[in-house]
């Protein structure tokens, strides 16, 4: 069984100060960490990569210095599941259809999980019969009303996904 820290949206330092303790401890349990953007600056994405133990999947969110080299968009497979994950930058109208066309884009998988974030917004849903996941906003940055993140397992084809929450 693997163990997947699903994060987005930490906008350390121009936004919130510090990951939460809660949010450092379940990356550094997760075998795998997936990140959907907005770090906000290079030292916060090297915290988070550290945490990882350098088994991060990362994209740029629209607020990330292009000291960050990460793509826009990114697809991994782990345990016989396939993700894509992308920010989702743009206007919230319309977010859920850019996120799922996005992840038609980046995979040839019939059926990824696609994780974005940019809203702040916790969402587990499906759309046109893709899972879609934002995990909200991992130090709780405006406009969220408190940090969250998912915490999800992977076995035999078989996902789980878990809401944690300060």
């Amino acid at each position: 069984m693997k163990r997947i820290a699903i994060i987005a949206d930490t906008h350390v330092p121009s936004r919130e100060s510090a990951l939460p303790e809660w949010v450092v401890d379940e990356l550094a349990r997760a075998d795998h960490t997936i990140h959907a953007g907005d770090f906000d600056s290079r030292q916060t994405y090297d915290r988070i990569a550290a945490l990882a133990n350098r088994d991060l999947t990362a994209v740029r969110g629209n607020t990330d210095p292009p000291t960050i080299d990460a793509p826009r968009a990114a697809t991994l497979e782990i345990g016989g599941v396939t993700f894509t994950v992308t920010h989702g930058a743009g206007s919230p109208s319309g977010w859920r259809q850019r996120v799922i066309e996005a992840a038609r884009a980046e995979t040839a998988s019939s059926d990824p999980v696609a994780v974005a974030g940019h809203t702040h917004e916790v969402v587990d849903t499906t759309v046109d019969g893709i899972r879609l996941l934002n995990p909200g906003s991992a130090t709780g940055a405006s406009p969220a009303d408190r940090a969250t993140m998912y915490v999800a397992t992977v076995e035999d084809g078989e996902l789980s996904v878990e809401l944690r929450s300060e």
